[in-house]
């Protein structure tokens, strides 16, 4: 055992500079992120007891995004993009602060904070999606997004149950306990920061961002785009609301969220390691028909334990989605942006806004139900039918995958992966 894992660093440490700072950047910061996406709609749905506001402040971070992505775009022509990245995850804390100071947890508080943190978000996905493109390669994204995941979920194992448990048992204080948290998120957002700073990121070359035509292979990843933000626009908040209302205290959300989070560690890692472009697609069909099974276990039971069900699916199903995913994403950015002799930049933008299409989508199916219907069958019904619907990007990236084939005979396109044909018709 102790010799796998010295030959594991070993294989850290051969990495480029650049690769392991971005990584470990990515490592501090992942401590704040379980605090952002689960308990901040805790806290709201906690102080209003009413899931449409969490969704509401979801739609508002989620229109946030692609402002700031565009911004950045400005903004990366006159600031390094270590500054710009670092602002993101500053602003994060600074969100958080807003929330706190709320005397009454109004549509209009709920706004700004919510804009607030989708500035936080714009500025550090923009920025990561770059970095990440910029110091990966395609035989190297794999291992990049499964060790990532590996961290992200282990940190998931001990943020979400140190931090539910701290505020239950905080003597009824829970506001006390929501300060203290955000005054610690606001000290590893500087650590973050700090750590990034020793990295030598460049800013890219290209100065032109926004475009308005692109290759016909971008606009399928743009679909996927909108299929994958589907889920995000609901899913952030969806685990926190359901807890909340069926199991009803942090700590057992925090527990909720931890349990079964190392073994998903472990196969995250091992998947990340062993796996070739080829595998992809498969990684990425599995993900998706497990996120669909857990929809409908969630649907089905609607208690407690369909609860932790979907959870449980949830911890493996979605950084199988992820790990396919980018890989994926930035590949067809390799393609097209030698094709069309572009910056990777305009397409990291570009893709924000399918994002954001699909993300309004999934937030406003749950908002129509619950406003139509009830809230009780938004929660229960919205998520079988995106995992239902996000099961139709299996054929869209098989698609993609196939046109990149396509394209790679020419000199200025290298091979998007190898697959075999019919793969997403043979699984389902």
């Amino acid at each position: 055992m102790l010799n796998k894992l010295q030959r594991e660093i070993k294989h850290f440490n051969a990495q480029p500079h650049n690769f392991k700072i971005l990584v470990l950047t990515n490592l501090v910061y992942a401590f704040v992120l379980p605090v952002i996406d689960i308990f901040v709609a805790a806290y709201v749905m906690r102080s209003s007891n009413d899931p449409t506001k969490v969704v509401i402040y979801q739609l508002t971070i989620y229109t946030g995004i692609p402002l700031t992505f565009l911004l950045n775009g400005f903004l990366l022509k006159h600031f390094n993009i270590r500054k710009l990245y670092s602002t993101g995850m500053m602003l994060s804390a600074v969100s958080m602060i807003i929330m706190m100071s709320l005397k009454e947890l109004n549509l209009w508080g709920i706004g700004i904070a919510g804009l607030t943190m989708g500035l936080s978000f714009g500025f550090y996905w923009s920025n990561r999606d770059f970095l990440a493109l910029a110091i990966t390669n395609n035989e190297n994204r794999n291992y990049y997004y499964g060790l990532e995941t590996f961290f992200y979920t282990i940190i998931g194992v001990v943020i979400p149950i140190t931090i539910g448990w701290f505020i239950e048992s905080g003597s009824g204080n829970v506001k006390s306990a929501y300060l203290i948290i955000t005054g610690l998120v606001f000290v590893v957002t500087v650590i973050a920061s700090v750590v990034c700073f020793r990295g030598t990121f460049q800013n890219p070359v290209e100065k032109k961002y926004v475009y308005f035509k692109f290759h016909p292979l971008w606009y399928r990843l743009l679909v996927l785009a909108g299929l994958k933000g589907l889920a995000q626009g609901f899913l952030v908040t969806a685990p926190a609301m359901l807890i909340m209302l069926l199991i009803g205290k942090e700590g057992a959300l925090g527990t909720a969220q931890s349990i079964g989070a190392i073994l998903a560690a472990v196969i995250m890692y091992i998947v990340g390691r062993i796996s070739k472009p080829s595998d992809r697609i498969k990684i990425f069909a599995v993900g998706l028909i497990l996120f669909a099974v857990g929809a409908i276990f969630n649907g089905a039971l609607f208690n407690k334990t369909g609860v932790i069900i979907f959870i449980l699916i949830l911890l493996i199903a979605k950084p199988l989605m992820d790990l396919a995913y980018f890989p994926i994403q930035f590949r067809v950015i390799d393609i097209v942006s030698k094709v069309e002799k572009r910056s990777e930049f305009s397409y990291i933008l570009n893709h924000e806004a399918g994002l954001y299409v699909g993300r309004f989508a999934g937030a406003g199916t749950f908002l129509l139900l619950a406003y139509l219907v009830s809230t009780e069958v938004a929660l229960r019904y919205a998520i079988i039918i995106i995992g239902m619907l996000q099961l139709c990007s299996i054929f869209v990236a098989q698609k993609i995958i196939r046109q990149g084939n396509d394209i790679a005979g020419t000199e200025t396109a290298p091979v998007l992966e190898n697959t075999s044909p019919g793969f997403a018709e043979s699984i389902l």
